[in-house]
């Protein structure tokens, strides 16, 4: 059986894979993960450290 994603929530997925370091002040959130929102023609992506509330954002403009 096939699970169908979007290629949106894939690349999230990847995200949550490889990308939980805060670049700010390094720690790794293995617990977190990216939150997607989209507004017409984008889509975001944003990471929250829940050590130093710094936030890293990943933006496709989609035309």
């Amino acid at each position: 059986m096939s699970v169908h994603r979007s290629p949106f929530e894939r690349l999230r997925e990847k995200f949550d894979e490889s990308e939980l370091r805060c670049p700010a002040c390094g720690y790794v959130d293995t617990e977190g993960g990216w939150r997607v929102t989209t507004s017409g023609g984008r889509v975001r992506y944003q990471f929250v450290c829940p050590t130093c509330d710094a936030v890293e954002t990943r933006e496709l403009r989609l035309g």
